[in-house]
């Protein structure tokens, strides 16, 4: 591991004796204390998460905006001062180059959170669309750092910072603000299905951060979590994994995401056409949630069949601890007209196990 990048936070996981593996380039904790336990952790209390192998790029300037509107599909004209969006950039295909929030900070400064394996990848995207834009790309992910909160007291921790309940920001929104003098971004967002925040600040004063969001949420039973978890988490709640459930190849429809992407935006984006016309006439392939009625674990690039015949790949699945159950999610031929409720099997070691089609997310409708 010696290429790896590491964290600000690296010497503070070693310290609560995390398992390190590497993940999009950097060293990252797996687990601290097992996965099930974390996980029930963030379900039942609350955890602490370093994500801060995320990018942080800030696109500012006068035709910011019209940047913004080329390269997502989403309308960020209807974005409002101190919220946020999910999106996806898009090709001229209309495939996934990544997956990110946009913030709105000011009138023409916006903040933009992108994977860790995909920042280079982005920035350069993103800087061969500005064309003769009057916008400033700036990269800051190296000067930047991120915790996440996550959990049903997440937002008493940030309380006993010092920002009060009514100071909090409102779900997918974003706040400037100071933490012990510290000047931080707090965002009330996060990949877990549960209340959270992700706090942005300088890499210099990450670390005491971290150590007080310990002290605070100490009485709250605050647990570190590691990747293990963050990935059962996500998975729960419906949320996509760049590389594994999207990616270049697939269409936010095709994800079915077709819920973030407005029918109406006026502007052109790279990728409008292919898009439109998969909203009107549909896709040949499409992401379903699958739960086992077997016992049996589905994981990804197992093959799903449907009356004897292959008919798709599961891209994400695992336990699932919330739900006593274990699911997945895949995709498969859009022309057999799948439904909720669907019987299907998940091909495992060469035997096949039954499972049935469901709704997304997982949390929600199997709770």
């Amino acid at each position: 591991m010696e290429n790896l990048k590491k964290t600000p936070l690296f010497d503070e996981h070693i310290k609560l004796n995390a398992k390190i593996v590497p993940f999009a380039g950097c060293q990252m904790p797996i687990q601290y204390t097992g996965i099930i336990d974390e996980h029930k952790a963030v379900r039942e209390n609350v955890g602490i998460f370093d994500v801060s192998h995320m990018g942080e790029f800030f696109v500012e300037g006068e035709d910011s905006l019209a940047l913004l509107q080329k390269i997502v599909p989403q309308d960020i004209s209807k974005l409002s001062l101190s919220k946020a969006v999910y999106c996806q950039l898009t090709n001229k295909n209309g495939g996934i180059i990544d997956d990110l929030i946009i913030y709105k900070l000011d009138d023409e400064k916006y903040l933009l959170i992108v994977n860790a394996s995909r920042i280079d990848e982005d920035f350069n995207w993103i800087v061969s669309n500005k064309d003769n834009l009057n916008v400033d790309i700036k990269n800051a992910s190296d000067d930047y750092a991120m915790i996440a909160l996550q959990g049903k007291y997440s937002a008493k921790i940030i309380e006993e910072t010092g920002l009060s309940e009514d100071n909090q920001p409102k779900r997918f929104s974003i706040k400037e603000t100071r933490i012990d003098s510290i000047d931080v971004f707090v965002a009330r967002t996060g990949y877990t299905g549960e209340d959270g925040f992700e706090i942005i600040a300088s890499t210099d004063n990450i670390v005491y951060l971290w150590n007080k969001f310990l002290e605070i949420g100490s009485k709250y039973n605050i647990k570190p979590i590691g990747l293990g978890a963050r990935d059962t988490l996500r998975l729960e709640a419906g949320m996509l994994l760049y590389g594994q459930d999207i990616d270049e190849n697939t269409t936010p429809i095709e994800a079915s995401l077709n819920w973030s992407v407005p029918k109406d935006k006026i502007e052109d984006y790279n990728g409008k056409n292919a898009i439109s016309s998969q909203i009107n006439n549909g896709t040949d392939k499409k992401l379903i949630g699958i739960k086992m009625i077997d016992r049996a674990i589905p994981r990804h690039d197992y093959e799903i069949y449907f009356n004897g015949k292959e008919v798709g790949k599961v891209t994400s699945g695992g336990v699932a601890p919330s739900l006593n159950a274990n699911i997945a999610m895949g995709y498969v031929n859009n022309s057999l007209n799948f439904s909720t409720g669907d019987k299907i099997n998940i091909k495992i070691r060469n035997k096949f196990y039954s499972a049935e089609i469901v709704r997304m997310p997982f949390l929600k409708y199997l709770r």
